[in-house]
């Protein structure tokens, strides 16, 4: 994860049409688009839970999702998403895919584009590839997570999950905590939530920790019981191993005892302070178990949260190729 020159803007009141093509990122969208993507998913929250859904807005068009990195949840959710909009859905895995045998970026766009999907969803281990690749074809693209750069649709049902559970985001003391400099999750979910007017703590070990990060309006702390003094919400994130050369920490064990949120550590947060977690968790490490299912946890629920926004972009996207009125 890198800073940017990020400010938070103050939050527009109302709803505006959505207009743009694709979602690359947060970055780049008003207070008042990420409003109106949380509006949007909100109203699928409920036909989900009584599966009451016979709206198949998008029979007829097919939705490619493209993830050249593994995924359980992601992939899992904007296929339940897809189908339950009526729309037929390809995943197509890296490993089964001809980038193994050294095609490249582009000539996985242009076979992509080939094929005349109606919107691709595309999972990339390289920052700003999903970027690279909406600019080459002629349908909405969707970010699913590219690199270290961006994962829009986790910060969008992160924050659905918050403004449902604590009634609002403005004004919400959150606290990312975990390998912050690694976690596309983390920039998205600074992205948003600054925008939206959240008081936004990071916290991590100077290893961690991005050079700059206060530029994208945040306070970093190193020390987590500092951190979480009156906190709201507490968003953990994995330690990202995959993502290291090594020296970042100097054991699990270690990070556990000074990062690591227990029923102790937890009580310095707010009385009624939500826990959340992208997933996938490494229990014992970043979170004890009597956290991760705790009453106060609202990682299942941001599970189900992520099924209903991946709804409501795979609608709004494509209302013009639909010829919805208002957005042709």
């Amino acid at each position: 994860m890198q800073p940017s020159d990020h400010r938070p803007a103050s939050l527009i009141p109302g709803r505006a049409v959505f207009p743009h093509r694709h979602l690359t990122g947060i970055e780049g969208l008003q207070p008042h688009e990420i409003v109106f993507l949380l509006d949007e998913a909100d109203g699928w929250v409920a036909a989900n839970r009584t599966r009451a859904i016979s709206d198949k807005r998008l029979g007829g068009l097919t939705l490619i999702n493209a993830f050249f990195e593994n995924s359980t949840r992601t992939l899992l959710s904007f296929e339940i998403a897809g189908k339950r909009l009526g729309a037929d859905v390809i995943n197509m895995h890296a490993a089964q895919s001809s980038v193994k045998k050294g095609e490249t970026l582009i000539d996985t766009a242009m076979t992509l584009n080939a094929m005349r999907a109606d919107v691709i969803v595309i999972r990339h281990m390289s920052s700003g590839a999903v970027r690279l690749i909406a600019g080459k074809v002629d349908c909405p693209v969707l970010n699913a997570g590219d690199g270290q750069h961006e994962h829009p649709t986790q910060a969008l049902l992160d924050a659905l999950t918050i403004r449902r559970r604590r009634g609002t985001i403005a004004g919400q003391r959150v606290v990312i905590c975990g390998d912050i400099l690694h976690s596309r999750v983390a920039r998205s979910n600074i992205l948003a939530l600054t925008a939206l007017a959240a008081e936004v703590r990071v916290c991590a070990p100077a290893t961690l920790m991005p050079e700059g990060i206060e530029r994208m309006g945040v306070t970093p702390f190193t020390d987590f019981d500092t951190a979480l003094e009156g906190a709201d919400v507490v968003m953990m994130l994995r330690v990202q191993n995959e993502r290291m050369a090594g020296g970042f920490i100097p054991s699990n064990r270690e990070f556990h005892l000074r990062y690591g949120l227990t029923l102790k550590r937890l009580e310095r947060a707010g009385p009624d302070a939500l826990v959340m977690h992208p997933g996938p968790m490494n229990r014992g490490v970043e979170i004890d178990s009597a956290v991760a299912d705790h009453a106060r946890s609202a990682i299942t629920e941001q599970v189900e949260m992520g099924v209903a926004v991946r709804m409501a972009c795979l609608d709004v996207l494509t209302r013009r190729s639909r010829g919805v009125a208002g957005w042709a």
